[in-house]
């Protein structure tokens, strides 16, 4: 945790490096893209181990990775209906990518790649074209149709319809800026915390005695942090699950 004089510089966290050395200079392969690396091998680690034994009484694994799985398929039929059986592998990897990209960012020396809002963006970009095409390939041109709700006086088109098309396109800026901005603000505070811990123990004697209360909020927000977390990759998923809803059933 660095601070530099008097200043607490609580942003060069997120600053993105090549890593990888020579190789990984030439494609700009950053911490960030290594740490997704990281979050993929382990969920396919996860799945594959926990549950390639299929023991009648399951350890520590297979309790885990059935809990992840039984979680999420009851979100999706919940949200969905039966017919998001046929999505719960889209939905379970999002979870997975982005609950894994919030936790693993809380240990030493690691990246919190949800941090950045081109990497939130381009997961909430994609949760909506695969919505669309669902949409799309479900329904045809009857999906146009979702942006004017029927039964509404069609002489209100010219207002209703760009309101309905505006909101339609905010959806991937609601989901990207709200995961961003808790990883960002969470972030920030464990640092600004941390920092104080640091320089309030180097002032002497009665430093590490002051340094005990930045270091007791630190300890809370970090078992806060691990609950926003998962919170977030719950509403990820959960709000995915909600527009395919609206996109399988049009409504």
């Amino acid at each position: 945790m660095a601070a530099e004089g008097k200043a607490i510089d609580a942003l060069s966290q997120f600053e993105l490096s090549t890593t990888l050395g020579p190789i990984g200079a030439a494609v700009n392969f950053t911490q960030s893209n290594l740490h997704m690396v990281y979050a993929a091998a382990f969920a396919i680690l996860l799945m594959t181990v926990g549950m390639g034994a299929r023991a009648l009484v399951p350890g520590r694994m297979q309790s885990l990775a059935e809990s992840a799985y039984e979680f999420i398929m009851g979100m999706v039929t919940e949200q969905v209906g039966e017919e998001g059986k046929r999505y719960f592998p889209f939905v379970f990897a999002l979870f997975m990518f982005v609950l894994l990209g919030n936790a693993i960012g809380l240990l030493p020396y690691a990246f919190t790649y949800t941090s950045h809002i081109v990497v939130t963006f381009g997961l909430a970009a994609m949760v909506i074209v695969v919505v669309t095409g669902v949409a799309l390939a479900r329904h045809g041109w009857h999906f146009f149709g979702y942006f004017f709700p029927e039964g509404a006086p069609l002489w209100l088109a010219p207002i209703i319809i760009p309101v309905e098309i505006v909101s339609y396109l905010s959806r991937p800026l609601s989901l990207s800026i709200r995961l961003f901005a808790n990883m960002v603000a969470g972030h920030v505070m464990l640092k600004v915390f941390a920092t104080f811990v640091v320089m309030l123990g180097g002032l002497g004697v009665v430093g590490p005695v002051l340094s005990i209360l930045p270091l007791s909020i630190n300890v809370a927000l970090m078992g806060f942090e691990l609950l926003v977390a998962f919170l977030q990759a719950y509403v990820f998923a959960i709000l995915t699950c909600i527009y395919l809803h609206d996109a399988v059933h049009l409504h």
